[in-house]
């Protein structure tokens, strides 16, 4: 017996009937086509993309450690209005605040029109990345050289820092209590830093190791100085240069180093990527991408009917601890606060809450297609990802989403016309990863993960799509605006 398909009635006006077949045309109703930035957007959109990006390269420059991130998060606050927030002060609708969270997270927010019952707008991204971090005791010299040893921060492969360009960034609590901040080698007059490797040549039997052993943790020390200092009574004169240098410079000792946050990053600038400029090629796209659009798409907002919160978060990439990670207290903190300032049940708050953890994720890469499910997989120009679950193994360590919240973010985007799609971390057992989004998620709150793509996570120069940026933006911002 054939099979009948139950349609609709037609009705009498209708247009003729198109040459499509039966199935053709049930093929279109029921397949999903993902578009691409191309195909997907109008041009006045990319062009919009190209502009957007100008300032976010600018951003990604000027901050290259999650205290310059901070910075200029407070920078792009202040311009918009936004204030420095106290416990406990009267607060009213339309009022903008900040917390600068001990310099290294940063937390805006701004009072909706509605009651704070009806729940809070949160929008959160890390803005720290993998790096390499001064030890507490960091300078030596061998050989004709000062050297830094670090302490890698985060997810890397060593291999990747050693031969390219770096730059010392930090902040120094100095003896007498003052705090110095610290910048060398971005400059186009600086010198830069440098670890070394060994000759091809003589490299043989570092090339018989796996590429995860090829280069130790403990040798990634960075070149400083290469000449003594001039005094023919002194010793350790390569040191003595160094540190000379510093105390000229900052007014620094070896002991101000031992309480000290120095980190070594690339010395290299964002730059386009291709001659078509589709690209940005940068370090630490991951999640800084995801950060600034994040944070804008904020600060922007006036007089909006929700309340809405957002988080430049630290310590994600190490698992999210302490007072300026988040599973710090000070976000829960703020709501419980302002509840008790307006009158409001705070477990109604998280209750109705909601959340955008803004991270990235995995683009697909052709090169090494066969570490990703292709189906499940994201692409560079094919818009924001959604990602339901991270985790690794079995959905391991992640928030799961809800089929309610992943179904009201879909169709918000939808109807806004933002081009998005879905992915995971890589093919079941090989990849996962995690987010801040399960560390929101536990206050009772609606949390699902939105980002960018990205090419070469975690490596000193990462890439991303312009039009993917800008359609993160439009995403945080839908759903600010979203009533």
């Amino acid at each position: 017996m054939e099979e009948k398909i139950l349609t609709p009635e037609t009705p009498e006006n209708e247009e003729p009937k198109s040459d499509k077949s039966k199935g053709q045309e049930l093929k279109e109703k029921l397949f999903y086509e993902q578009k691409d930035a191309f195909n997907g957007l109008t041009k006045e959109i990319r062009d919009a993309a190209q502009a957007f990006c100008v300032p976010y390269a600018k951003f990604l420059d000027n901050a290259k450690t999650e205290r310059e991130a901070v910075n200029e998060g407070i920078k792009m606050a202040e311009a918009h209005g936004f204030v420095p927030y106290t416990f406990g002060q009267p607060v009213k609708a339309g009022d903008k605040f900040y917390i600068n969270n001990r310099g290294k997270s940063l937390h805006v927010f701004v009072i909706g029109s509605e009651p704070l019952e009806n729940g809070i707008r949160i929008s959160a991204a890390h803005v720290d990345s993998p790096r390499l971090d001064l030890k507490q005791h960091p300078v030596y010299e061998d050989n004709g050289a000062c050297y830094l040893k670090t302490h890698y921060y985060g997810g890397i492969k060593k291999w990747q820092w050693v031969t390219i360009p770096l730059a010392i960034h930090g902040t120094v609590c100095k003896n007498d209590g003052t705090t110095v901040d610290i910048c060398i080698g971005e400059d186009d007059n600086d010198p830069i830093f440098y670890i070394t490797d060994i000759l091809p040549h003589l490299g043989h039997e570092q090339n018989g190791r796996p590429m995860g052993s090829a280069i130790d943790g403990e040798s990634l020390n960075v070149m400083v100085t290469a000449s003594p200092y001039d005094d023919d009574k002194a010793d350790q004169k390569y040191k003595l240069n160094f540190l000379a240098a510093m105390y000229e410079k900052y007014g620094i000792t070896e002991r101000d180093l031992m309480s000290a946050e120095i980190s070594i990053v690339p010395a290299m600038k964002a730059r386009d990527l291709g001659l078509d400029r589709a690209l940005i090629a940068a370090y630490g796209h991951d999640d800084r991408v995801c950060a600034y659009p994040m944070m804008l798409a904020t600060v922007e907002a006036e007089n909006p009917v929700h309340t809405l919160y957002a988080i430049f978060a630290d310590k994600e990439e190490t698992g999210s601890d302490g007072p300026t990670g988040m599973q710090g207290s000070l976000m829960t903190d703020v709501f419980a606060d302002l509840a008790n300032t307006m009158g409001a049940n705070i477990n109604v708050v998280r209750a109705n809450s909601k959340c955008l953890s803004a991270d990235v994720n995995a683009a697909f890469d052709p090169k090494f297609g066969g570490q990703f499910e292709a189906r499940n997989s994201s692409y560079i120009n094919k818009g924001v990802v959604v990602t339901k679950y991270t985790g690794g193994g079995g959905k391991g360590g992640t928030n799961d989403a809800s089929a309610e919240y992943v179904g009201y973010i879909h169709n918000l985007l939808i109807r806004e016309g933002i081009l998005f799609q879905t992915g995971e971390l890589g093919r079941v057992d090989a990849g996962g990863g995690g987010t801040v989004a399960k560390f929101i998620s536990m206050k009772n709150i609606d949390t699902i993960d939105i980002g960018v793509p990205v090419l070469s996570m975690h490596a000193p120069y990462e890439v991303v799509s312009k039009y993917d940026i800008y359609e993160t933006y439009r995403c945080v911002k839908a759903f600010n605006e979203d009533i």
